[in-house]
């Protein structure tokens, strides 16, 4: 077993964890149709469904709190937010939003018409489904190494410039309202993504004259893997990386709730004058007045706090072996997982794991909810429940290509002891997984089904 390093922090208030036994496991994943996301969370022993909005707050951070300014325009927390943000992200513009998919929304729903495609990385769930209820049509043009879970790539979040430039030459431009890319890419393992590959990224679309937002939910985990892993960037520290970064862009959007370390909250940010008139007009109508975006002041504050403590190199440094020891005790214990181990999750590879169970009875799912039963440890199918999709003109259900469990660690939340009995568990699954068998849908909605879907076990 790999060594960690020591928490750099200390615990000063604790929450009791309730244990339970598998029949009543068995109760509660009953109840909620066999989806996890319906499971009640005090019924959750280590809760790694996602790791947004899970963080623990600082104690800079509850203080700040205090110091909320809760008027309705012009709020002195605005402020302090709009001098980190100048900082950090360098963008003209910004407005808050009350989390990353509502700046999705209002992006996705004043730039694409019906029949855009929106080229990416990897497209993460909700921002996939914003463009879809749009009418637009989500590419991800990942590297093909992205796609083989047992390669170490250090940067595996790489999008394929050239199948970037096919895809652009094969499309009206008119049709690509904007282009993204997505840092770290969560729906391919975590994976980061190389300077190197922003830059030719961002090239190809100003070459183009396609506006090029960042997704930048795990910017600070992405900045760390660059300054780890890529030529030229050891000595740099992790905010001039990630100033970098978004200067090769036109915008952002962001789940402040990953990497800003708080529980609710989100960015939208532009360079482009006349897009920011009419993000506010959309902010006022669906989120809030552009001074507060829906969050409250105290909120606003809390934010301004976790995005710098998100770029201390001690936290990432931690963070980043946190989920590498994760990753080492599955592999050590016979669990193949995505490699290498990404910055805010360990993904394990469910087809691999479970080669009886065929997609159409979702491996993934089964295996979610074994954890589960077997040590009340709730983690997230993100396969061919979340991503498979039907061809609207073959009417043909295209699966994605890994059948994934994502183990999602929330920030400065669980210690040592949480990640062996996480560890434990898996190990426990792998002496039977050869008995294990999969589930059918029983009700689910048009989009995001993975949040509300009912299943069955087969």
């Amino acid at each position: 077993m790999p060594s960690m390093p020591p928490e750099p922090f200390r615990i000063k208030m604790v929450e009791p964890l309730k244990k339970t036994m598998r029949a009543e496991r068995e109760k509660f994943l009953s109840q909620a149709g066999y989806n996890l996301f319906q499971v009640r969370a005090e019924d959750v022993y280590i809760d790694l469904l996602t790791d947004s909005g899970t963080s623990a707050m600082s104690n800079h951070q509850w203080a700040a709190l205090m110091h909320g300014d809760e008027s309705y325009a012009g709020a002195r927390s605005f402020y302090h937010l709009k001098n980190v943000i100048d900082d950090i992200f360098g963008f003209r513009h910004f407005v808050p939003t009350h989390q990353g998919r509502a700046a999705e929304n209002i992006l996705a729903g004043l730039l694409v018409k019906p029949g855009d495609s929106i080229p990416n990385n990897s497209h993460f769930d909700t921002t996939g489904a914003n463009i879809r209820a749009a009418g637009g049509n989500p590419v991800d043009l990942v590297i093909s190494e992205a796609h083989d879970p047992e390669l170490r790539h250090p940067f595996k979040g790489n999008m394929d410039v050239q199948k970037l430039e096919q895809f652009i030459q094969e499309t009206d431009v008119d049709h690509i309202p904007f282009g993204m890319i997505t840092v770290t890419n969560n729906a391919g393992g975590g994976q980061p993504v190389s300077m190197e590959n922003i830059k030719a990224v961002a090239e190809v679309y100003r070459r183009h004259s396609i506006p090029f937002f960042i997704d930048a939910c795990r910017y600070a985990e992405n900045a760390y893997f660059i300054q780890q892993r890529e030529d030229g960037y050891s000595d740099r520290s992790i905010k001039s990386i990630a100033q970098e970064m978004f200067s090769l862009a036109d915008g952002c959007t962001m789940s402040a709730k990953k990497d800003g370390l708080v529980n609710i909250g989100g960015l939208l940010c532009t360079n482009d004058a006349v897009l920011f008139e009419r993000i506010k007009q959309a902010l006022i109508l669906r989120e809030g007045f552009p001074t507060y975006g829906g969050l409250a002041g105290r909120d606003l504050e809390a934010l301004a706090v976790g995005l710098g403590e998100a770029i201390d190199a001690e936290y990432l440094a931690y963070r980043i072996a946190q989920t590498a020891y994760l990753g080492d005790g599955l592999r050590s214990v016979g669990v193949p997982i995505v490699e290498p181990p990404g910055g805010h999750a360990v993904y394990i590879d469910a087809g691999a794991f479970l080669p009886q169970i065929p997609l159409d009875e979702f491996p993934g799912q089964a295996l979610a909810i074994e954890i589960y039963l077997q040590g009340g440890i709730r983690a997230v199918e993100l396969g061919s429940v979340a991503f498979a999709y039907v061809d609207a003109h073959t009417g043909v259900t295209i699966h994605p290509p890994l059948e994934l469990v994502r183990l999602a660690i929330p920030r400065r939340v669980y210690t040592q002891s949480h990640l062996d009995f996480v560890i434990e568990t898996l190990k426990e699954i792998v002496a039977r997984k050869d008995l294990l068998r999969g589930v059918r849908i029983v009700e689910q909605p048009e989009l995001l089904r993975h949040f509300t879907a009912e299943f069955a076990l087969i």
